[in-house]
């Protein structure tokens, strides 16, 4: 079963991301901040990181900045998951390191079919 790393400190999102991923098949393993999600990374062989932005302490900027400087992960797509949506702050989750960008409230509908566009083509 591919795994998920989710980066989210809202319980009632976490919850969400969590289920729909779940249900598509997918095993979510979850850090709450920052630089716990990066210690998951370290160790972790997921097939994509989702990343929040508005993280306490350490933002989602400083943190995909983080995991690309991680050998293992140069190529696992990172997707910034926000409700940051003006303007400039895709382009700025982009140069930060993170491979996509959807903006919350999430599409229940629509969510894991986004995420799969940024998976490789051997991933289910």
């Amino acid at each position: 079963m591919p795994r998920i790393l989710v980066i989210e400190d809202n319980e009632q999102n976490l919850y969400l991301v969590t289920f729909l991923l779940e249900k598509a098949g997918y095993e979510v393993i979850a850090a709450r901040n920052g630089p716990d999600g990066i210690e998951l990374a370290r160790t972790d062989s997921s097939v994509l990181i989702l990343l929040d932005i508005q993280l306490p302490g350490m933002d989602g900027y400083a943190v995909a900045a983080e995991l690309r400087k991680l050998p293992h992960l140069e190529k696992t797509p990172i997707v910034a998951v926000t409700s940051y949506a003006m303007v400039g702050d895709e382009e700025q989750a982009l140069k930060a390191g993170c491979t996509g960008y959807i903006e919350k409230p999430i599409n229940p509908d629509t969510f894991v079919d986004q995420l799969k566009k940024f998976l490789p083509d051997d991933a289910p």
